[in-house]
């Protein structure tokens, strides 16, 4: 970004538009922050306000932040402060002098009003509002604009693909040896379906390749890379990354620490406090991390059920079809497989827990819980087939196979050693039961209301929160038999979760039993 040269300077030789920086150490997430006193003399001058866009320069670097105004408390004359988003851009060190001036115009957001108006974008629009995301130009107020004008039904098929397209192209593209490169993904919305880490090895172990980036936690209590997290490193960059993938076939890292796909990362960053998750930015999240990875064939699991992301099959069929139909413009062979959405996979709800249910599988304990395992063969076995060797219909017994003579639990321990070393999941401080109310038959589970518990006790930023899930539908139960169990690192986190769930009704129903 050019900085521009300011127009006038005081009598000590210092641009009239500088200021002193001051460390305030006040964390606004991903937002670029410039904190000013309203009576500074550069507000005044050149007439800024709370919510202006400024370009800010230091030592050659520069970028673009929302000024937020401070009182004299905080701040002396002729300083300034910065959100520590914006000091880490600018390696600012205190007393450091930054030169402040209007942000040029954006003009893609022309575009952003225009489909806020409802109409059509086309693949140059999305270019460029991809392009100024990346570069830091939109402040969250025009994130939020852009996410909610895409949510719902507001793109249609060619704006997926031009989105998609638009996503990758500001981003790098990885490529890999091998001509077939696999991966896979879950839709999501299910609590503890966490296949990936299974998945993952079981393919390597067969000889394939499998770089599988993951995102973290956007509306549920964990996402795959908080698990991973709690088990290896998963923050590697690309040639981390590359040399780990080079070495045992496949990884499991987070997809913003590797660069791939940068405007998604934004997007997500937002739509998580938005708790939004629309179709059309679904996909294109999903395929543009797919080929920015390098991947070539993609299953994709779809859980269906009445609390699950996906409801119903004429919904699954419509975003399945989706998925394939970008698929196919992008240049990645798409499979789905639509999987039962109406309960938790596994008994762990939250990072450490669902680690703890990934260990039992792999280390082929009598207790593992079976879902988890029957669900991530299933996918692995549907990857497997997507290889010219592994004929139709042998994929799943292949799987098996690996995962029973413990061939995949050497790839893990083996990716995890490369990814910085393995460790054991932690444990909560705390520990509650939730007890049924009566005796019954486990008729129904709302896994939205499971999963806001466990986001409630605390994960998936505390990774040893969330809950332990040990009453599947069909369970006939006793009354004061515990349903689940919450697991919170505070007692005020427990205490947070008790209280959403004593004002709920039916999170686990139970129906007579015959």
């Amino acid at each position: 970004m050019t900085i521009p040269s300011p127009a006038a300077t005081s009598h000590a030789g210092a641009p009239r538009n500088s200021l002193t920086l001051r460390h305030l150490g006040i964390h606004t997430y991903r937002e670029k922050v410039l904190f000013m006193r309203s009576d500074c003399h550069i507000c005044r001058s050149v007439g800024l306000t709370v919510q202006s866009r400024v370009l800010v320069a230091l030592a050659g670097r520069s970028l673009v932040a929302t000024v937020n105004m401070v009182g004299a408390e905080l701040l002396g004359n002729g300083e300034a402060g910065l959100s520590e988003a914006a000091w880490d851009v600018l390696e600012a060190r205190p007393g450091d002098t930054i030169v402040v001036s209007h942000a040029p115009p954006i003009e893609s957001l022309s575009h952003l009003r225009a489909k806020v108006y409802g109409h059509r974008l086309d693949d140059d629009a999305m270019r460029e509002i991809m392009a100024d995301i990346v570069a830091g130009q939109y402040s969250d107020l025009h994130l939020a604009a852009f996410v909610t004008a895409c949510a719902g039904d507001r793109l249609d098929t060619s704006e997926v693909v031009a989105l998609t397209r638009a996503m990758i192209d500001v981003g790098t593209r990885l490529t890999w040896p091998p001509s077939t490169v696999m991966d896979k993904h879950c839709v999501g919305g299910l609590p503890g379906n966490r296949t990936t880490l299974l998945v993952v090895p079981i393919v390597a172990a067969a000889g394939l390749t499998i770089p599988k980036t993951s995102s973290r936690a956007i509306t549920s209590p964990a996402g795959t890379a908080d698990t991973m997290e709690v088990l290896a490193p998963v923050a590697l960059d690309r040639e981390a990354m590359q040399r780990v993938v080079e070495r045992e076939g496949g990884c499991i890292v987070w997809g913003a620490s590797v660069g791939l796909s940068p405007a998604d990362d934004v997007l997500i960053s937002v739509e998580r406090p938005l708790d939004l998750d629309s179709e059309g930015q679904l996909v294109a999240s999903v395929l543009s991390k797919k080929a920015a990875a390098g991947s070539t064939h993609v299953v994709i699991d779809m859980p269906v059920g009445p609390t699950a992301k996906v409801r119903s099959s004429e919904a699954a069929a419509r975003l399945g079809a989706e998925l394939q139909k970008v698929g196919h413009a992008i240049g990645i062979e798409v499979r789905v497989l639509v999987t039962d959405g109406s309960q938790p996979v596994g008994r762990g709800i939250g990072p450490a827990l669902e680690a703890r249910d990934v260990l039992a599988i792999l280390r082929r304990e009598p207790d593992a819980a079976s879902d988890l395992r029957a669900r991530a063969l299933q996918i692995a076995g549907s990857i497997l087939e997507f290889s010219a060797e592994v004929p139709p219909g042998t994929g799943l017994a292949l799987a098996t196979r690996i995962l029973d003579d413990g061939s995949a639990l050497e790839k893990f321990v083996a990716i995890c050693a490369s990814q910085g070393g393995m460790r054991e999941p932690p444990h909560a401080a705390h520990r509650r039961p939730f007890a049924a109310a009566r005796s019954g038959r486990v008729a129904q589970v709302d896994n939205r209301r499971l999963a806001r518990a466990a986001k409630l006790a605390g994960a998936p930023q505390a990774p040893a929160a969330g809950i332990d899930f040990l009453a599947p539908i069909g369970t006939i139960v006793e009354h004061g038999q515990p349903l689940f169990v919450v697991h919170a690192q505070a007692p005020g986190e427990l205490a947070y979760a008790f209280d959403y769930l004593d004002a709920q009704q039916d999170v686990v129903k139970l129906e007579d039993a015959a």
